[in-house]
């Protein structure tokens, strides 16, 4: 029986050791983590964040109020209004995204055809209540305003893949 216990104390003072052995063999590489609030990862052009919609150089948004976003939206998230202007053109007069029912899926940024509204590369939009994830027209104006440099770069950058 006493051999037997020696054995096994040998075994397990072996795995002891092996294990030691292993860890500190990580414990000196560089770590692989993120301090992240301080340190960001890199995103890819394709990453779909927060929504936003886009204006042209000139100001003037680029909607054109064909609501296909609307009817592709699978989560029914997206309401449009719209009416005509006095120079003939179209254009939303409400445009409402219901950041609870989406999933993120960017079927309304592949069918809109002027790339007016987009989803960005913002993923930090948690909010405190859900009357904050209701988007007006403003607040996505507001957003594609903030990012627009980094939503253009993004699509010319996938460009070729579109």
């Amino acid at each position: 029986m006493s051999r037997l216990k020696q054995l096994i104390r040998g075994a397990l003072l072996l795995e002891f050791v092996s294990a030691f052995i292993l860890a500190m063999r990580f414990f000196f590489r560089p770590k692989v983590t993120l301090n992240y609030p301080f340190e960001k990862g890199p995103l890819s052009p394709r990453f779909r964040g927060e929504h936003a919609l886009r204006r042209y150089a000139s100001g003037e948004e680029r909607c054109i109020a064909c609501k296909l976003c609307e009817a592709i939206c699978p989560a029914q998230a997206i309401v449009i209004e719209a009416e005509p202007r006095p120079d003939g053109s179209r254009r939303t007069t409400r445009y409402d995204i219901d950041m609870v029912k989406c999933i993120y899926c960017g079927l309304c940024q592949e069918a809109c055809p002027v790339d007016a509204i987009v989803e960005g590369p913002n993923y930090e939009f948690a909010t405190e209540t859900r009357e904050e994830l209701y988007y007006d027209k403003e607040k996505l104006l507001a957003n594609g305003d903030r990012w627009e440099t980094e939503i253009a770069k993004n699509l010319e950058m996938d460009a070729p893949y579109r």
